[in-house]
């Protein structure tokens, strides 16, 4: 990238980017994020979080741009109120959940504005609600919401299972859904076709932002295709190193606010060519 590179828009991961390990958004971070936006750079969000999973953050970061729940499958405003939204079909619902039991990992529904499980003791079901901030609803059965699903995780404690899990199951799905590692433990199943780099072009086209001003910033596998359709790339550097052999720039880690690093960095020297937010 040149120094005469345009940045309109900062689309960002959240965990393992945005946030600690332990789901802070520290000080330095919220500073630097003030300091974007005053500089006329937007910030959007994009993760395969629900809805609510980004309510603690639009807040203190004084967000104005639309948000990426479930990878994109849903846009939302700031406030959550809903620009448009695609839901997981049906049928492949059912191919996937059948894929979780049969690799014995736990499945998890996620509705826009309701979290169901099986077995409200799973393994991460604590860590999930710290991180969203959500309560879940145990349930026998998912068969009542399966016309409303904004995203099914599957998630254990056997990497290698989840692992395999994502590969069987994606050959299942076909062009049914997309199921993506979120992290080691998290195989998220979204609508067929919805990822970061969708939810990066559609975020820009709600903004009226080319991709040629966009930057976008991330840490694991499922921000790939958000590195695949914008200009500027950052890494975190707590990344996977598929994903820094992309990046234009590698920033800090997330336990040492790298987020706040790339603003300063790379972000702040450009924001003086974007218009005033």
């Amino acid at each position: 990238m040149s120094s005469n590179d345009r940045i309109s828009l900062l689309v960002s991961d959240i965990d393992g980017t945005l946030v600690t390990k332990d789901k802070v958004l520290t000080p330095a971070t919220i500073a630097a994020a003030h300091r974007l936006q005053e500089a006329g750079v937007r910030i959007a969000l994009a993760s395969s979080r629900p809805p609510a999973g980004f309510a603690m953050l639009a807040e203190p970061m004084r967000l104005k741009a639309p948000i990426g729940a479930f990878n994109g499958g849903a846009i939302l405003n700031p406030d959550l109120t809903l620009i448009e939204e695609t839901l997981v079909n049906p049928e492949a619902a059912r191919v996937a959940l059948a894929t979780f039991e049969e690799f014995r990992i736990d499945a998890w529904l996620f509705t826009r504005d309701t979290w169901y499980v099986f077995d409200g003791n799973g393994a991460y079901v604590p860590k999930e609600r710290r991180t969203c901030q959500i309560e879940p609803v145990v349930v026998d059965t998912f068969d009542p919401y399966l016309d409303r699903i904004g995203k099914l995780v599957g998630s254990s404690a056997d990497f290698g299972a989840v692992e395999a899990c994502e590969a069987t199951l994606q050959n299942r799905l076909g062009r049914g859904a997309t199921a993506k590692r979120s992290q080691p433990y998290y195989l998220d199943v979204t609508p067929f076709g919805f990822d970061k780099g969708e939810a990066t072009r559609r975020i820009a086209k709600v903004l009226g932002v080319p991709l040629a001003e966009v930057a976008v910033i991330g840490d694991q596998a499922n921000d790939l295709p958000m590195f695949e359709v914008a200009a500027y790339k950052i890494a975190m550097g707590n990344a996977i190193d598929s994903l820094k052999s992309k990046a234009d720039f590698v920033t800090d880690d997330n336990e040492h606010d790298g987020w706040a690093a790339a603003v300063e960095r790379y972000l702040l020297p450009r924001a003086a060519l974007a218009d005033p937010a």
